[in-house]
């Protein structure tokens, strides 16, 4: 009778579920299943920092829609927390493995001794131990399960290092395909509920669409564009589903965020708001007025009850897979003959406004203006480039600007406004998309998180372009602190050369000050065949983000 270690078990039921990649930084409690999987045919991305390696994995599991796995030991499970917390903002399907002291020393102050579970079910879906080789199959089953059940999201198992080494006989391990434990039927919504939405859609004369999270679960965005063409409904998208109906589209109005897309204002005009996998959360007011005109009325699609009127109650709600329910919806509509409503030329009348808004911003000037470094990459994207925006005043100019065309290659900081996730993601992303462009946008600030990753990068052949605005602050903070208090705390920094950081850890570098330099230092950061920083001084100007949030403070404090 063979024997088999919990290590290899480890190994085969992340190979039944497909993984392929690993996002890891070694240490003594992983080292055993390191060993193993190392000879399974495993690509290992190790990195500096563990909460790099869960963004990595975040990432990734968006943007192919399997599994992101991110392993670590005791003391980088610690590191990894703030990661685990983004995930579960991101709604990513994420599996979090570390290793720990051996089981049977638990609670006799074992080496590096902490409460793993404890500690991550705050920020996870589910936190599990395995006390049992025989077990690690089903506890992966179980884990990958939940991450994809109802509203996507991270799950941690801690396996001891005593359990990766337990030897069994391979007879008395039970493992199942991913086909047998995870229902493949999409959740459909009653044919009543249906009727009735589409319903209130004829009725309107100011429909209003936002796909969310949920809308982008899916690989394709032909349903939900299928949904627009059909009932001539204007569609915003963010989150995973940003891009699923091309910016570009007739009836796709771009970023759904209020304070960089002035067609995304016009959301408070509606008489008809479609939630599409949208919570009703403080990023748009409640839904309450005046975000949301209190006599409108709301749709609300959503893979989990709990967020169905959360807030504010909706006229239908319907609790299913938003892909699956839009089909339906669709095939409903379809019945009907639908035409462009005047609403349509008031959204595009903003959109248009919201252009020229941005040209009058992007001119040539020393130091330059950040909508004029975003205009001079816009006029040099390609169709299969992939943009990852961090936070900051200086990427909020760029997501005001730059388009989506298609699903799953435009990323930026989930609603919890972690800072230096940007770079682990456009790592993921040439991870995911090797034959890709991948655009980094960085501000100084947040390129100190996780700057190291160029090393990762280098190391890992990962070529990807960061341009990143540098206005020696942190930005956003700096404008609110000055449009409150009319002082700064805290908020100044040096105009570093961050470009010669990235030279010394073997990546292509440059610092532009001038705007007729900007152009042909980005074109050579491409044909570097490096991973490659671009340094560019900018002003330190105030973004529409920045003034909504200095509105709503001072509306609060009277």
């Amino acid at each position: 009778m063979a024997r088999v270690t919990g290590s290899h078990l480890i190994g085969q039921a992340l190979k039944l579920e497909g993984v392929n990649d690993v996002f890891y930084l070694a240490g003594d409690h992983i080292l055993p299943v390191l060993d193993v999987m190392a000879d399974q045919d495993f690509r290992f991305i190790d990195t500096r920092h563990e909460a790099a390696a869960v963004h990595m994995a975040d990432a990734y599991g968006r943007i192919t829609g399997q599994i992101g796995v991110a392993m670590y030991t005791t003391p980088g499970f610690a590191n990894a927390i703030p990661g685990l917390t983004n995930a579960m903002h991101s709604e990513s399907p994420l599996l979090s493995i570390s290793g720990s002291a051996d089981l049977s020393e638990a609670g006799r102050g074992s080496m590096q001794e902490i409460n793993q579970v404890g500690m991550a079910e705050p920020v996870a879906k589910e936190s599990l131990t395995v006390y049992d080789a025989r077990r690690i199959p089903d506890t992966i089953a179980r884990a990958v399960r939940t991450a994809f059940s109802g509203r996507r999201g991270p799950v941690h198992i801690t396996i001891p290092i005593d359990i990766q080494d337990q030897e069994v006989d391979e007879e008395e391990v039970v493992f199942y395909n991913p086909d047998e434990y995870r229902p493949s039927e999409s959740v459909l919504a009653s044919p009543d509920l249906v009727r009735r939405a589409v319903e209130l859609m004829r009725e309107a004369k100011r429909p209003f669409a936002v796909a969310s999270d949920p809308a982008g679960y899916t690989q394709s965005g032909d349903a939900l564009q299928r949904f627009a063409e059909t009932t001539r409904i204007p569609v915003l998208t963010e989150g995973q589903a940003r891009g699923m109906v091309p910016d570009d589209h007739p009836y796709g109005f771009g970023f759904f965020e209020r304070g960089l897309n002035r067609a995304a204002t016009k959301i408070r005009d509606a008489d008809l708001v479609i939630l599409l996998g949208r919570k009703q959360d403080y990023t748009i007011g409640f839904c309450r007025p005046p975000n949301v005109a209190a006599d409108a009325r709301i749709i609300q699609i959503d893979p989990s009850s709990a967020e169905i009127g959360r807030n504010r109650g909706v006229n239908v709600g319907m609790v299913g897979d938003v892909t699956s329910v839009l089909q339906q919806l669709t095939e409903e509509a379809s019945k009907y003959e639908w035409e462009d409503l005047p609403w349509l030329e008031e959204m595009r009348a903003s959109r248009a406004a919201h252009a020229e808004w941005a040209d009058s911003l992007a001119i040539p000037e020393t130091p330059m203006h950040a909508m004029y470094v975003h205009k001079t990459v816009e006029s040099m994207l390609q169709p299969d480039d992939v943009m990852c925006f961090d936070g900051g005043d200086y990427c909020h100019f760029g997501r005001a600007l730059l388009p989506a065309q298609t699903g799953k290659r435009w990323f930026y900081v989930s609603t919890l406004g972690m800072l230096g996730t940007s770079l682990p993601y456009a790592l993921a992303a040439k991870v995911a998309y090797p034959d890709s462009r991948v655009i980094n946008f960085s501000g100084d600030g947040a390129f100190g998180f996780n700057g190291m990753e160029f090393d990762t990068a280098v190391r890992h052949n990962l070529n990807v372009v960061t341009i990143l605005g540098n206005d020696s602050a942190w930005g956003i903070d700096r404008q609110i602190q000055l449009g409150l208090y009319g002082k700064t705390v805290g908020t100044d920094l040096l105009q570093t050369r961050y470009d010669q950081v990235v030279q010394g850890l073997g990546g292509h570098g440059e610092f532009v000050e001038k705007p007729e330099d900007l152009k042909p230092a980005i074109e050579r950061a491409f044909a570097s065949g490096k991973p490659a920083l671009v340094n560019v001084a900018i002003q330190g100007a105030i973004s529409p983000r920045a003034e909504a949030a200095i509105a709503r403070r001072r509306a609060a404090m009277g």
